[in-house]
């Protein structure tokens, strides 16, 4: 259970005579302290370094909030005669937010403002033209950490919304050369993985969704996540993240096992592009039930397992041979062959 003060509902724990609440039993799993020094400096250490070619807001889509708070900020430049020009600002929200904000006047405030509306979408999954966008500003910093990963790895500034909508309209507000993406320092992901002997037969559960099947081939597995979205890369299949035991590692034609996706719930959509592709698994074994990669596999009919009686990220070896099998009662993951250390 995350408690966010002030954010989230009070947690249901005893509080002192000061009114603080008090650790449950055991204590504290975590503790994070993010105040506005540390929300401002994030700002200026993302602001923008060289010239802006697009302004993007939304991430993955505006609330209704957020494009009253843009066409506000439009506004204010508008009544001095400004508008945006060549559609600079890009404004992504979601249709049944774009219906609301049409019924109260904001949405034709923005367009005719300048801003170009896009529904249904959002920033990070957009392909955009190289020869014109290479500096994106956003008011998100979410939109950073994906738009500046593998996906579309595009240098990205973050200011507030008043700020990103003063830059749409006045590109001169940044100037100089266009940032070098550097690559970020990424954590060194643990791994308690040993090499296993001897015989190994794991049952799990399967899905409704999916008939009787039987796969054999070459085990690929990690006991660390998978993050889809811009961190395997969507046309060769290579896990491209530093300090991931699998980075440059490609999931092509393997029986893949790992505990479960992490990030954002756009990576159904990217395990389904790779299977389309054929540059994605022939079956996918998760330790856990995973709503990131279970709708992929239920889409496309590959074949999936969760739920197992020993964890399969741990008994199973990277280039096993394995058979993967749908029974009446489940499924069965069975290690045909070890691989030699």
């Amino acid at each position: 259970m995350l408690w966010a003060e002030g954010h989230t509902a009070p947690p249901p724990l005893d509080r002192n005579e000061d009114g603080n609440v008090l650790p449950p039993e055991g204590g504290w799993q975590g503790s994070l302290t993010f105040t506005k020094r540390d929300l401002d400096q994030r700002y200026a250490d993302l602001a923008p370094k060289g010239q802006v070619d697009l302004v993007v807001i939304g991430c993955p889509q505006a609330s209704l909030e957020e494009l009253r708070i843009t066409a506000s900020a439009l506004r204010s430049h508008m009544e001095m005669g400004r508008r945006v020009p060549d559609h600079r600002l890009w404004v992504f929200t979601s249709g049944e937010n774009y219906a609301l904000a049409e019924a109260d006047g904001t949405i034709e405030l923005l367009e005719e403002g300048g801003a170009l509306l896009l529904k249904d979408t959002c920033p990070e999954v957009t392909p955009y033209n190289r020869s014109k966008y290479n500096h994106l500003l956003t008011n998100s910093l979410k939109a950073e950490h994906y738009l500046t990963s593998g996906l579309n790895r595009l240098p990205t500034s973050v200011m507030p919304i008043q700020d990103c909508v003063a830059h749409a309209i006045d590109p001169s507000l940044s100037t100089g050369p266009v940032p070098v993406l550097t690559p970020k320092a990424q954590p060194q992901h643990a791994s308690a993985k040993q090499h296993q002997t001897g015989e190994a037969s794991l049952t799990g559960s399967g899905l409704r969704s999916q008939a009787d099947f039987t796969v054999r081939g070459r085990a690929l597995v990690t006991d660390v996540p998978i993050t889809y979205l811009g961190y395997v890369n969507r046309d060769s299949g290579v896990i491209e993240e530093p300090g991931h035991p699998l980075d440059g590692v490609a999931i092509e034609d393997t029986v893949l096992v790992y505990p479960k996706g992490s990030g954002s719930t756009v990576a159904p959509y990217v395990l389904m592009g790779l299977i389309y592709t054929g540059k994605g698994p022939k079956a996918v074994v998760n330790r856990d039930i995973c709503p990131l990669t279970l709708p992929a596999c239920s889409l496309l009919g590959v074949p999936y397992g969760h739920g197992f009686d020993n964890d399969p990220c741990l008994a199973v070896n990277t280039g096993d041979t394995v058979e993967f099998r749908r029974t009446p009662d489940g499924v069965v993951l069975e290690v045909v062959e070890r691989v030699q250390p």
